[in-house]
């Protein structure tokens, strides 16, 4: 899990006050209503520069004032159960639901996933390609910056809002940076060797692109990178390490994508007072 002090995801993004998101409630503590929620996570995330797979911003509105948060990676069911049990009023994630190509029935899983949330008057929002992006706070910021790999461009440079990066550190083994991702994400990465195995040169210039970005490869190779590090491996991941020659690392989609709505979830807590709790229900994929 990553740890992040407030003093390092500079809150201040945003042009709008966060007292005037708050809602005027009887109750000691802060609360806002979903919409407003999630107006303001909308605009630090500039949602409506990314074409996504899913709808950014509040897909289940439960109508009640949010004054306690649960964060994780996806909305599964077990952080819904975790959320009841907190008695959380919203959940914040990086995967929530309607995905194209999905049925968009609200039976089975699905439909049980819904009706809890509305049963206990939990909001659920969710925020896919923004986060990853994120200059700031994103998924892929946040694990160049733990790993101390300093980014310098896009994966594609044509590119105005880079889901992929490009970073460069001080010479590094593949087997040192493979040890610094398994103690940061708590799980030893697959490593493919292509560069160190062609060259027995240290990893210098390294791409990444968290969660289930593996085809990128390509274009990690085009670009001239030494190193690919994402989530995911798929069966041709391998030969195109090789035969490319750049060092793979599949570190686990979950695993590489905790940061971002981790840290979001912090900036809510410290920019509009609302309490936030991360959970992370394992995933080993």
């Amino acid at each position: 899990m990553t740890n992040l002090s407030t003093s390092q995801l500079e809150p201040n993004d945003t042009n709008n006050s966060p007292d005037s998101y708050l809602t005027d409630d009887s109750s000691s503590e802060n609360a806002i209503s979903p919409n407003d929620l999630a107006k303001w996570c909308n605009e630090y995330l500039h949602i409506d520069n990314f074409k996504d797979y899913c709808p950014n911003g509040l897909q289940v509105d439960a109508d009640q004032p949010i004054r306690h948060i649960v964060t994780g990676v996806t909305a599964c069911e077990a952080l819904i159960d975790q959320a009841i049990e907190l008695k959380a009023d919203a959940i914040l994630v990086h995967h929530g639901y309607f995905w194209k190509g999905e049925d968009p029935e609200l039976v089975g899983m699905k439909g049980r996933r819904v009706r809890k949330l509305m049963q206990h008057g939990i909001s659920l929002l969710a925020y896919h390609l923004p986060l990853d992006a994120h200059p700031k706070l994103g998924n892929n910021a946040i694990l160049a910056r733990d790993l101390g790999l300093k980014i310098i461009g896009a994966l594609y440079p044509e590119e105005s809002h880079p889901v992929g990066n490009i970073t460069t550190c001080e010479p590094i083994t593949a087997q040192q940076l493979q040890s610094k991702l398994a103690t940061l994400l708590g799980r030893e990465p697959l490593w493919i060797a292509g560069y160190s195995q062609a060259t027995a040169k240290p990893l210098q210039k390294i791409a990444l692109c968290t969660g289930g970005a593996q085809d990128m490869i390509d274009q990690a190779a085009k670009m001239g990178c030494d190193a690919y590090i994402s989530g995911e491996i798929s069966e041709r991941t391998t030969h195109s390490a090789r035969e490319l020659q750049v060092d793979y690392f599949a570190c686990g989609h979950h695993a590489t994508e905790r940061g971002g709505i981790d840290a979001l979830g912090k900036l809510v807590e410290t920019e509009l007072g609302i309490k936030t709790t991360f959970i992370d229900i394992d995933n080993p994929a």
